[in-house]
């Protein structure tokens, strides 16, 4: 499924249900009474209730906390309306509740990013980065940034060409560098996804290409995480000796290693997607 179009409604109509977009609204939530450690229980304090519209809705890939206790995050949808829905935003809450929108997306036709559903990471000034499903100059998702002002840079726009990935569902990890790595579900040499890595400039490796045969992993949907030694782990949802989805690791030369194959549902996991 490499067409943008395409893409944008099978998305609307699988992982946001999946999100709970049924709903429509989503909540932040946060510890409100410190306890020992042999407690059973916490209590929970509603720190904000989106609403939709120009606001976000429907937060699927969690929030990051500030060393000041300021959450960000991203919401699938509302915000700017060019989209369906709306194109999705990245945001703040401050530990008394109150909600800034840093960024609402615009969308493909803007040539911005569509959909963002993972987490962000921040780097030591501030800036966050992430990844939009779609979106961005050719409909195949993009990397972005948001500084501490607001203000949004397209790192990258994958394209869907064969050389390269399409549709980075999972966000990215950051180096000491400033390197981003993360997948794509599909693009690459086979259309089975790949494992990228964006320089500061925002050139982009594809450090490896999914098979989906040999044993080998397709379509990964999660990001991945980084070693002391620069080693990338990761799973894809389907493919493997049974094609029930794989745990993997590639290292810095490119190398990828299949470390589990999943062997079903009854016995085993199964299709290992996004947490």
């Amino acid at each position: 499924m490499n067409n943008g179009a395409q893409r944008r409604s099978w998305f609307l109509t699988s992982h946001l249900r999946a999100a709970g977009a049924r709903l429509g609204l989503a909540i932040v939530l946060a510890p409100a009474v410190v306890v020992p450690r042999s407690a059973q229980a916490q209590t929970f304090t509603l720190l904000y209730t989106f609403t939709g519209g120009a606001d976000g809705r429907t937060p699927g890939g969690g929030v990051i906390l500030d060393a000041a206790g300021n959450l960000y995050g991203t919401t699938t949808q509302g915000g700017n309306l060019a989209c369906s829905q709306g194109c999705g935003t990245v945001f703040k809450v401050d530990g008394a509740g109150k909600e800034i929108v840093l960024h609402s997306f615009t969308g493909t036709g803007a040539g911005d990013g569509e959909y963002p559903t993972a987490a962000l990471v921040m780097d030591g000034q501030g800036n966050l980065y992430g990844t939009t499903a779609v979106g961005g100059t050719s409909g195949h998702g993009t990397v972005f940034k948001v500084d501490t002002t607001g203000k949004e840079t397209v790192l990258h726009s994958f394209s869907g060409a064969s050389w390269e990935g399409a549709f980075p569902n999972g966000g990215v990890v950051r180096d000491g560098q400033g390197n981003l790595y993360g997948t794509t579900e599909a693009g690459g040499t086979s259309n089975c996804g790949t494992v990228f890595k964006l320089d500061p400039t925002g050139k982009e490796t594809v450090l490896y290409s999914f098979t989906g045969t040999g044993g080998d992993g397709s379509s990964p949907e999660a990001g991945v995480v980084r070693d002391g030694q620069g080693d990338l782990y990761g799973t894809t949802r389907v493919g493997g000796v049974s094609n029930y989805g794989t745990v993997f690791t590639v290292d810095t030369s490119g190398k990828e290693t299949v470390l589990y194959s999943f062997t079903g549902p009854w016995a085993d996991g199964a299709y290992p997607g996004p947490t």
